[in-house]
C-alpha cells in the first residue's frame, strides 16, 4: 500500500478533519468543505467443518447445507461517506464531520436490502499551539492503531459469513485475533500538539455495557469509562515508524446481575511499526483483567461476576513488490482465561493466519485477494475451524 493509499485509510475511518486526507474539497465562504470515503466489496467463501460448542469463539461452524457458504460483502472497513468542513475563527481551528456506512450484505429474504450504521458525528477545535479537543462519536483511541496498521482493513480478515442472513455490516478482520475492537463511541477527548514525533490523547468515553445486568442500563454504566494513548513517530535515514502505548479502564456496575456489586475492567496495550526499503513490520500486545474480548466488556466477567484475564497480539510481516502490489502474512490470537464457575466451552483462544495481496491498479481503486485461516478453541480443547478466501476491490475518493 503506497503512502497515498495510506492517508486514504486513515481518513476513511479516523475523519476529515484534516484536509490532508479529502477526497474532494469545496470552498464555500470562510469554510472548506471535505466530501470523501469509500467503496468495496467481496466475494467471500468460508469453508468449515466442525461443529464444536466455543461460546465466544469466532470461527464459524458447519452449517446444516454443508461446510461451505458463500456471500458478497463489504470487507473490515465499511464503505464509506463522509462529509465535513474546517475552518479557521478566533485563531481556532474548527471542524466537523458526519458519515454513513452502507452495507453490501443482503438480509434473507433475499432483495430485503443491506445493512446501514452511522458511525462519525463529531466537532474539534484547537490549536497547533495548545492541541486540540475533539467532542462526539469517532474511533475509540484504545485499538486504533492496531486496526489502522491490520492488512486486513484493506480487506476482509475473519468471519466473512455470518449464520441464514446473508452476513453482517462489515466482517471482523483482526478483531478478536490479536486486538480489541476500537469501536465508534461517544467521546470528550484532548489531544496534545505533535512534539517533535510525540503526541498524545486523554479523555472520558461512553461506558459500555457487560450484558450481564439485566435491571437499568443506568446501573451497569454510571461512570463513564476512561481512555488513554500516546505515540511517537520517528524517521531514520530509510526508515519511518512509531511506536504506541495505550490504556482503557470502566468501573463496572452491577456485574453477576446483582445490584451494587461494582468492579473495575482495564486493559494495557503496547505496539510497533516500522517501514524500511519496501518491507513493513508491525508488532502488538494487549492484556487485560474484565475487559474479556473481541469487544471491550465481552466476556469480561463469569456468571458471578469475576473477572477473567485476557491476552492478545499479533505480528505481521509485508514487502511492497516492484509491481506496487504489497503482499503480507500475519498472525494474532486472543486469549480468554476461564474461572472456576466458567463451562469448559468458553472460549480459550481464537486465532487467526492472514496471507494477502493487495494490488493499486490506479490510485484510487485497489485489488484485494486474501486467505484467512481462522481456529476457535475452548478450555476442552475442542475447535472449531474456517478456512476464508476472498476477493474484491475497494474504491477510495
Amino acid at each position: 500500500m503506497n503512502k497515498k493509499l495510506g492517508l486514504a485509510v486513515a481518513g476513511a475511518l479516523v475523519a476529515f478533519a484534516s484536509t490532508a486526507n479529502a477526497g474532494i474539497s469545496i470552498p464555500a465562504g470562510d469554510w472548506t468543505v471535505d466530501i470523501g470515503g469509500n467503496v468495496n466489496a467481496f466475494y467471500i467463501h468460508n469453508n468449515s467443518s466442525d461443529s464444536k460448542t466455543v461460546t465466544g469463539g469466532i470461527a464459524n461452524t458447519k452449517g446444516f447445507n454443508g461446510s461451505g457458504a458463500s456471500s458478497i460483502n463489504t470487507g473490515l472497513l465499511p464503505s464509506w461517506l463522509t462529509v465535513g468542513a474546517k475552518t479557521r475563527q478566533n485563531d481556532l481551528d474548527i471542524a466537523w464531520a458526519i458519515s454513513i456506512q452502507p452495507g453490501a450484505s443482503t438480509a434473507a429474504p433475499v432483495g430485503a436490502g443491506g445493512k446501514n450504521e452511522n458511525r462519525q458525528a463529531y466537532i474539534t477545535f484547537g490549536d497547533a499551539s495548545w492541541g486540540s479537543i475533539k467532542l462526539g462519536k469517532d474511533l475509540g483511541v484504545f485499538g486504533s492503531d492496531a486496526i489502522l496498521n491490520d492488512i486486513t482493513l484493506l480487506g476482509v480478515g475473519s468471519q466473512g459469513v455470518v449464520g441464514q442472513t446473508g452476513g453482517t455490516t462489515t466482517t471482523l478482520g483482526g478483531i478478536g485475533t490479536g486486538y480489541i475492537y476500537a469501536d465508534f463511541l461517544g467521546q470528550m477527548n484532548y489531544t496534545t500538539p505533535n512534539w517533535n514525533g510525540f503526541q498524545a490523547t486523554v479523555g472520558i468515553v461512553q461506558p459500555h455495557n457487560d450484558g450481564s445486568y439485566t435491571g437499568a442500563l443506568a446501573n451497569n454504566q454510571k461512570s463513564p469509562a476512561y481512555e488513554a494513548h500516546a505515540t511517537y513517530a520517528f524517521t531514520a535515514d530509510q526508515a519511518t515508524g512509531k511506536v504506541w502505548a495505550e490504556v482503557k479502564g470502566q468501573e463496572v456496575y452491577g456485574v453477576g446481575n446483582t445490584a451494587g456489586k461494582s468492579d473495575t475492567s482495564v486493559v494495557y496495550g503496547v505496539g510497533a511499526n516500522v517501514n524500511v526499503a519496501g518491507f513493513g513490520l508491525t508488532g502488538y500486545y494487549y492484556s487485560g483483567e474484565g475487559v474479556g474480548t473481541t469487544a471491550f466488556l465481552l466476556n469480561g466477567y463469569d456468571a458471578a461476576g469475576t473477572q477473567r484475564k485476557s491476552d492478545g497480539g499479533y505480528v505481521q510481516a509485508t514487502y511492497v513488490l516492484p509491481t506496487a502490489t504489497k503482499v503480507g502474512v500475519a498472525y494474532g490470537i486472543s486469549s480468554l482465561d476461564k474461572t472456576a464457575a466458567d463451562a469448559t466451552t468458553l472460549v480459550k483462544d481464537n486465532e487467526r493466519w492472514t496471507v494477502g495481496a493487495y494490488h493499486p491498479l490506479t490510485k484510487s481503486l485497489n485489488l484485494v485477494a486474501e486467505y484467512n485461516r481462522i481456529e476457535s478453541t475452548n478450555h476442552a480443547n475442542e475447535s472449531n475451524k474456517s478456512d476464508i478466501v476472498t476477493a474484491g476491490a475497494i474504491l477510495f475518493f
